[in-house]
This record gives structure tokens, C-alpha cells and sequence, in this order.
């Protein structure tokens, strides 16, 4: 019997930074592995990744040879498929390559029924496992370890999306949109009259109130009018009566 495939260490993972198309409906992308194979692979070795419903990776065998390899068309019944031939070198310490791997992301294997193994869309969020699998010329020589699950984002259904919308729809929704827009900003100008004229009366009530504060104010006394002095000849005058035209001394009537 063929002796069974070197375990390696090493752990498929999806990137932990966030970079754009990580997770798709229908792909995700893994770390490239590097400095793994060199020596468990020679030049002429190819490596394989093999993808698996997660439930189903225990049940995952490695194929005897190349001729064996379970394809991406086999995958809703077989619930496994292998994918990415490359030579190992290509992973090697001294490789120059892409720092990523996109599962998936050959969409020209959907529907083709191309009997070649293929990176197909996934068909379901999953959530699937992966391994690397180095094959040689007598089949595996070493494989890593599952991944953990890679769950996808559920897709929304394309029976429930509308390809020809109704045209008078579309202007309502933007008629909608211009009168809430302009409403936000009347109502914003509204509340900004409003403070202001709000602010401008307090600032002229206190300015009034401190102005007041700060005045000093004097009282002035203002001494009552005194009595002028009769002229003479008006003594003969009834008291309170004021002071009439001066009379020669001869005209005043007898007491």
C-alpha cells in the first residue's frame, strides 16, 4: 500500500484584514500558501486545493491519481471537488506571485458541462472547508490541515427582483427624494431665523439690564421758590393775593 500523505502544519484561512471581495455570495479568497511544500514537493508535483461542505470534509478521500481528482460538476451530489492545479514550485520560498487565492471566481464553469476540473461559483453559502493537497506522479505525497467553516453571504433571490421597473415608479421615488431634500433644508433655514432672532433679543435684554447695572444716577435737590419782596406801596395788598401795579400813597383806600 502506498504510504499515506505527510500531515503539514500548515492552516488554510481566509485573510483577517478587510479587503474588498473577501466574502462573496459565490467566492471567497485564501492566504497563499508559501514555503509550505518545498520538502514534501518536487518541480513536477502539482498542488490542489480540495473544497468541502464543511459537514462532509471528514468523509473527504484523497484520490489515488489525477485521473480520480472529483470535479467541480460532481459537487451537489459528492459535496467535495478539487480545484487550483498549480505546480508546486509556484508556491515555493523563492516564487514571486499573487499574495492571494480566489475560490470561485471562474464563472465561465457554470452551465459549460466541461468535464476539466474547474474553479467554479459556489452554489451555496456553505459554510465549506478547504485543504491544500500535493499530488505527485503516485498520488498525494502531503496535504495541510482543514480550514476552519468559511461561511459565504446568502444572496437575495433573483425571482423577487424586478428587471423592468415601471418608469413613473422611478420619478416618484426621485420627486420624493427632491421634496424631502428641500423640505430638511427649509426647515433648517426655519430654526436658524428663529435662534437668531431668539439670540438678539436676550443679547439686547441683558445688554439693557447691565448698561442700567453700571449707570451711576444723582439726585438733585431743588430748594423751594421763597417769597419775592413787595414792592412798595403795595402793603395795603390782602395777603396771598400777589403784587399788583404800585398805587401812589394817596390812593389806598381808608381802613
Amino acid at each position: 500500500l502506498p504510504a499515506p500523505p505527510a500531515l503539514l502544519p500548515y492552516v488554510p484561512r481566509v485573510p483577517p484584514t478587510a479587503l474588498p471581495g473577501k466574502l462573496t455570495a459565490t467566492t471567497f479568497a485564501l492566504e497563499r500558501p508559501c514555503c509550505v511544500f518545498d520538502r514534501h514537493a518536487n518541480a513536477s508535483d502539482a498542488v490542489w486545493l480540495a473544497v468541502a461542505f464543511a459537514n462532509a470534509s471528514a468523509a473527504f478521500r484523497n484520490p489515488p491519481s489525477q485521473a480520480d481528482v472529483p470535479l467541480y460538476e460532481q459537487l451537489p451530489t459528492t459535496h467535495s471537488y478539487m480545484t487550483l492545479e498549480t505546480t508546486a514550485s509556484a508556491y515555493a520560498c523563492s516564487a514571486l506571485g499573487r499574495a492571494l487565492l480566489r475560490v470561485g471566481g471562474d464563472t465561465a464553469c457554470r452551465g459549460q458541462g466541461n468535464q476539466d476540473p474547474c474553479n467554479g461559483p459556489l452554489p451555496s453559502p456553505g459554510p465549506y472547508r478547504v485543504k491544500f493537497l500535493v499530488m505527485g506522479c503516485h498520488g498525494p505525497k502531503a496535504e495541510t490541515r482543514w480550514s476552519e467553516p468559511i461561511l459565504l453571504p446568502r444572496a437575495s433571490s433573483l425571482s423577487t427582483i424586478d428587471p423592468t421597473p415601471a418608469r413613473h415608479s422611478s420619478d416618484v421615488v426621485i420627486i420624493a427624494s427632491i421634496l424631502a431634500s428641500l423640505g430638511a433644508v427649509l426647515a433648517a433655514a426655519v430654526l436658524g431665523a428663529v435662534g437668531a432672532e431668539v439670540w438678539g433679543s436676550l443679547h439686547r435684554r441683558d445688554s439693557g439690564t447691565g448698561t442700567f447695572a453700571h449707570r451711576s444716577y444723582r439726585t438733585h435737590h431743588i430748594p423751594p421758590a421763597l417769597p419775592h419782596p413787595l414792592p412798595p406801596g403795595c402793603r395795603c395788598s390782602p395777603p396771598g393775593l400777589g403784587c399788583f401795579a404800585p398805587r401812589p400813597p394817596g390812593l389806598c383806600p381808608a381802613k
